[in-house]
């Protein structure tokens, strides 16, 4: 699984990269995951690449994964991820959590491709 944060989706649309057509090339098996808080969180930033990524979550077809929704996204790909996982993100302190843990991390990189 290849789960996704609200901040590596939002920076996708700002920068027009198709990230899922990159994530799906380089693995084709693998399911793209969102949890139902980056509903909220997305409805929360409120902007233009917002509101484009919930329209993007519809067409894709990503798999939503329903939660208490008592926590925020980065906390629940904490609790959640594997170590056969991946987590595309663009947050800092996450990242250094997930390496911690040993986990793969997927990134946007020079504003144009998925690394």
């Amino acid at each position: 699984m290849i789960y996704l944060d609200t901040d590596f989706l939002v920076n996708s649309i700002k920068y027009k990269i198709d990230v899922t057509a990159q994530i799906k090339e380089e693995f084709p098996t693998e399911d793209l995951v969102i949890f139902d808080k980056t509903f909220d969180e997305l409805e929360n930033i409120g902007n233009t690449n917002a509101k484009t990524v919930l329209a993007l979550i519809k067409v894709k077809g990503f798999k939503v994964i329903k939660t208490k929704k008592d926590k925020i996204v980065d906390d629940l790909i904490l609790d959640r991820v594997k170590k056969k996982d991946r987590v595309a993100t663009q947050d800092k302190e996450l990242k250094k959590l997930l390496k911690e843990k040993g986990i793969k991390v997927l990134t946007i990189r020079q504003k144009k491709y998925v690394g």
